[in-house]
């Protein structure tokens, strides 16, 4: 910084054409300014400066020297002034990261939403069931649910919670009827997400809270929950779907929520970003907007709705 402050000092000597004049428009002492100058010298191993009692005049290394500094110190004013600009107004480039079925359920109704109140922010969007690195990846804010793990160093805000909940379509209760207690589940095709420790059984609370592991048979196993909602709306099965992925199915009558009365658990959906401390502007924006959107974080937004 001192540097710096001895390049601006010594343009600025350049630009009054004397110490006096460049110590009164910097707010500088005679002495601080010829110090600083005379530190930059120093530093460079030349003389800058022809000094006599009535003028200053540019040695040739002064020249030459001028001239780049002049540049540089136009190139950082620029550079700060984009920083500022872009702390106060949201803009440019804004990464983010989304639980796979949150992306596809959830963001196409928020996203259009910011976009319209911030016209100057492009969204860089990535939809995975993958372990991301927001710092390492360079993602500005990751939505994941709490099952996936993510640097507890970061700052966390919970959006909500979901409730797991037993769904089959209407074709499928049709033919193969609804169970009607936890047992029954058994009787059922069920279709899995190829997690091994629910490929045989799942863990359901009854109405005393008492975890039961109910036997299964599954009938698909799959990795990615999207082919398990397009199969179970097709009447292939039973499937556990958190609330925010089954929202719409259910409103629109393409799922039918089974045993309602039990619990078969829920999983946190959490906002993480990096830090509190000199937030961007594009960051503070979608979290205060995301933020706005869930003002219960304690409920289930989705089941509520």
């Amino acid at each position: 910084m001192d540097r710096l402050q001895s390049m601006r000092t010594f343009a600025k000597v350049v630009e009054q054409g004397s110490f006096a004049g460049a110590a009164k428009a910097l707010e500088m002492s005679n002495a601080v300014v010829t110090r600083l100058v005379a530190d930059l010298e120093e530093h460079l191993g030349t003389r800058l400066l022809n000094r006599t009692t009535r003028r200053l005049s540019l040695t040739e290394s002064g020249h030459a020297y001028l001239e780049r500094v002049v540049q540089i110190l136009q190139e950082i004013d620029d550079a700060e002034a984009i920083a500022s600009a872009q702390s106060t107004r949201p803009s440019g480039l804004l990464r983010i990261y989304s639980h796979h079925g949150f992306g596809l359920q959830q963001l196409p109704r928020l996203l259009p939403a910011y976009a319209e109140r911030h016209p100057d922010v492009t969204l860089d969007v990535t939809v995975s069931d993958r372990t991301v690195d927001l710092v390492e990846d360079r993602i500005d804010i990751g939505i994941f649910i709490d099952i996936q793990k993510f640097d507890a160093s970061m700052i966390a805000r919970q959006l909500g919670v979901s409730q797991l909940l037993l769904c089959a379509s209407p074709d499928y209760v049709r033919r193969k009827g609804a169970p009607e207690t936890l047992e029954d589940i058994s009787r059922h095709a069920c279709l899995n997400f190829s997690y091994e420790q629910l490929r045989h059984t799942w863990p359901v609370r009854d109405s005393d809270g008492t975890v039961v592991n109910v036997p299964i048979h599954s009938k698909l196993i799959s990795n990615n929950g999207d082919l398990l909602r397009h199969c179970a709306i097709a009447g292939m099965g039973i499937v556990i779907r958190p609330s925010f992925t089954a929202e719409e199915d259910l409103a629109a009558g393409r799922l039918v929520r089974l045993l309602p009365g039990q619990n078969l658990g829920q999983v946190s959906v959490v906002m993480v970003y990096p830090s509190r401390r000199l937030l961007s502007a594009k960051v503070r924006s979608f979290v205060d907007f995301i933020t706005a959107q869930f003002p219960r974080p304690e409920i289930d937004p989705w089941l509520a709705s």
